[in-house]
């Protein structure tokens, strides 16, 4: 961390002034990152004016203006973006509802298209519509089926993307029991197939059961609810560990975990995520996101949970104040997210929290540690919605939730949510979410085609302090990316910064439970695996995560996606030439970087620049 660019991390300049610092008409910037947060917190701090008029909001934009100056919580993209500024949208994620209608479909077209202009990404089940073939009684035709229409959402995605500085991302999802399901599974095993979409498949309790069981399952046309075939449950989920094996895709998500955690069941079940997956919403809803900074509440060796407490219920106050202040791309998108009012504060750094504390990733005391912290910020979160619905009302849709039943008040349907927080962490200069590292040290290629290696500072530390940062072993760690690679350093330290390869898909998945048991919505979580393993690897995940009660569950396999075009870049784990960071490359690992689900992701690592 260098303090002349605190609270940003050492490389975020040049992530900031490209997409986030706000421009004159010719390009000019007028604005220093410093003055970026201060508008944030000002134009977010608006919102307290109709509770405590202007002597509030001047108290509360500088009570905000310390939170994201400490470098301890940072918004998503759309907020540092937008807020105090013409556009004025600052959620980043969307669900819109698609029914079984050429007119809904293009209304939910046209709806995307407008979202995706203001910087947000959308969500959408595609469960409700007939299957291909399927008699269309008005015209005497037969339907196209959701997958052909999918690629109509992709194609309207890109267009809007080529006049936009921030392009759409969409998140398509299918009911297992549709009769389309295996033309969904296998719909991104070749490349260049929807590619502003990511995809999974809504797994419901039933069908795990029947697949592990090795019995039946009905695939149901959506239109009379007629059992169209029947399949072997068991066979369908083999088509999805091999195309999740082939291509990363599709994820699962768990149709049950999530609704069973829904706050207003009486508002309609959850059948839709974000672009990452990590956000369940009803149609029409969208949620503001936003992550508490890990490392910085490290104090005296140990995690300073008074001021993590402090800073979550600040963050809320925030959180909710920017559904005052939103200006919502459509009425409808307005009506449904002031009717729950849902929020989602997570995480990122845990990394490096953990190696600051001295914790491996792997071990039972992290996943211990991780779960206590993301209690106490659910906890306190909940404190603090509570408190603000006292102060200022509920969320209208409170009284037939399921929590008036415990809280006298509540604010917020939801309070808590781990997004991915890609590009997030680029700019605090800390590790995404709750992931592991990827790597320890990255070569960049920079002007002139001059070569720079980063190294991961706190690796660095560590070394210098063992007397083991010698050339000879920086060369070493820059050819192989991971803490084996140093000559002469103790066991016990290498498991300290384990990178994501060499952690078990187990421990991936248990640090992925901890957190889910104390948060609201979806923890965002990719369970990295290496390049020769197999299929059963891929059906372990699955497995295992829908017995953790996951609601949620996605796998990368090393180079799955593009491995061609990076044959020349070191595996995880094997010693090659270095990879280097061009433009259109990865900032982490140096693979080849590539629009999926619309985003910015690394087809080598599968780091993602969603937010």
């Amino acid at each position: 961390m260098s303090a002349d660019t605190f609270p940003f991390g050492p490389n975020a300049l040049p992530v900031l002034e490209r997409r986030y610092l706000a421009r004159d008409p010719s390009g000019r910037l007028l604005e220093t990152p410093e003055q970026m947060l201060a508008r944030v917190a000002r134009a977010v701090a608006q919102g307290e004016e109709a509770f405590g008029g202007a002597a509030r909001v001047l108290a509360m934009g500088e009570a905000f203006g310390r939170l994201l100056a400490d470098g301890l919580f940072l918004p998503n993209s759309p907020t540092l973006m937008n807020a105090g500024r013409k556009l004025g949208q600052l959620s980043a994620c969307f669900v819109i509802p698609v029914e079984d209608s050429l007119e809904s479909i293009f209304e939910a077209v046209k709806e995307t298209a407008m979202i995706h202009k203001s910087g947000g990404g959308t969500g959408f089940s595609f469960s409700s519509l007939r299957p291909a073939g399927d008699v269309v009684a008005s015209t005497q035709g037969v339907s196209s089926g959701p997958v052909s229409f999918m690629q109509v959402f992709d194609m309207a995605t890109e267009a809007v993307k080529q006049g936009g500085a921030r392009r759409g991302a969409n998140m398509g999802l299918l009911a297992v029991s549709h009769p389309d399901i295996e033309t969904f599974i296998a719909s991104k095993r070749r490349p260049g197939v929807l590619e502003n979409f990511n995809i999974s498949v809504m797994v419901s309790d039933a069908f795990m059961a029947a697949a592990l069981a090795g019995g039946p399952w009905a695939l149901v046309n959506p239109r009379d609810g007629g059992v169209v075939r029947t399949v072997e449950a068991a066979r369908l989920f083999e088509q999805m560990v091999e195309a999740a094996h082939i291509s990363g895709e599709p994820g699962v998500a768990f149709y049950d975990a999530i609704n069973r955690a829904n706050p207003t069941p009486a508002l309609g079940s959850l059948e839709a995520t974000n672009p990452c997956g990590e956000q369940p919403l009803l149609p029409h809803e969208s949620c503001n996101l936003g992550s508490l900074v890990l490392p910085r509440f490290v104090r005296a060796g140990a995690v300073d949970f008074a001021a993590l407490e402090e800073a979550t219920a600040l963050a809320v106050r925030f959180l909710d104040d920017v559904i005052e202040v939103n200006r919502y791309p459509l009425p409808a998108v307005a009506r449904a997210t002031r009717l729950t009012r849902k929020i989602g504060l997570g995480v990122m750094g845990l990394a490096d929290l953990l190696a600051e504390l001295g914790l491996a990733y792997d071990s039972p005391q992290a996943v211990g540690l991780g779960g206590e912290i993301m209690a106490r910020i659910q906890a306190a979160a909940r404190r603090a919605s509570a408190e603000l619905g006292r102060a200022r009302g509920s969320f209208p849709a409170f009284g037939a939730s399921r929590l008036a039943g415990q809280w006298p008040h509540m604010r917020n349907a939801t309070v808590t949510t781990v997004a991915p927080t890609g590009t997030l962490s680029l700019l605090m200069g800390c590790s995404s979410g709750i992931e592991p590292y990827f790597a320890l040290a990255y070569t960049r290629r920079v002007l002139e085609g001059r070569e720079l290696v980063e190294y991961n500072p706190r690796f660095l530390t560590r070394l210098a302090a063992l007397g083991l940062d010698s050339e000879a072993n920086r060369r070493a760690l820059a050819a192989r990316g991971v803490a084996g690679a140093v000559q002469g350093l103790p066991p016990e330290v290498a498991a300290l910064f384990a990178t994501a390869h060499e952690i078990s898909p187990a421990a991936h998945l248990a640090m992925q439970a901890a957190f889910q048991a104390h948060t609201d919505n979806g923890v965002s979580k990719t369970v990295n695996l290496a390049a020769g393993a197999g299929q059963d690897q891929v059906r372990q995940v699955f497995t295992q995560a829908h017995r953790l009660g996951l609601k949620g569950v996605t796998v990368f396999r090393s180079g799955c996606r593009g491995r061609q075009v990076l044959e020349l870049l070191p595996l995880p784990g094997q010693a090659a030439s270095p990879a280097v960071h061009l433009s259109g490359h990865c900032p982490r690992c140096g693979g080849l970087l590539k629009t999926d689900g619309g985003c910015l992701a690394c087809s080598f690592c599968g780091a993602s620049g969603c937010e």
